[in-house]
């Protein structure tokens, strides 16, 4: 498929609060909220904030998940991880979060097993490097609506370039 790009303001992004629990979904589909980008295979990417204390399962209807921790600490099953660390959950597993005295803010994300190896550089994944090298080309082109990328027409003067 054609490479796209879609743009979502905070607003429109789904807030799930409950019990010292805040998560933003960002994309894809959990906790029975759906975000509004267009996503092609079953994924989840959340913003959550935790209150001391307070405990997040993890969805168990994706294949794959994992949690990166921004701030604070947590346990999970009875281990304790503070940040900056990240964590990959095996499939099936039921996993519930406990935030730490100070809270947490992850970052929790998952969805299908992708098929075929994956590349990543910066803001760009792709099947292969070749695929790597064509965005980077055209991201330094600016043909902002004309190309493989598009920006919000307000943010195009305002564009990230590409790092050295």
């Amino acid at each position: 498929m054609a490479p796209t790009f879609e743009h979502h303001g905070k607003s429109a992004l789904p807030v799930i609060e409950d019990r010292g629990v805040s998560v933003r979904l960002i994309l894809g589909n959990a906790y029975g909220k759906v975000a509004p980008a267009t996503m092609f295979s079953e994924t989840f990417y959340a913003d959550v904030q935790l209150a001391a204390g307070s405990r997040l399962p993890m969805p168990d209807d994706h294949e794959d998940r994992a949690i990166y921790i921004v701030e604070g600490s947590i346990s999970v099953a009875g281990q304790d991880f503070e940040a900056p660390q990240m964590m990959v959950f095996r499939p099936g597993d039921k996993i519930t979060v406990a935030a730490g005295d100070r809270g947490a803010r992850l970052m929790v994300l998952g969805g299908a097993t992708l098929s075929g190896p994956r590349y990543i550089w910066w803001n760009f994944v792709a099947s292969s490097p070749e695929r790597i090298e064509q965005a980077k080309a055209e991201w330094r082109a600016q043909n902002w609506g004309r190309g493989r990328f598009d920006l919000p027409i307000d943010d195009r003067n305002e564009h990230i370039p590409l790092p050295d």
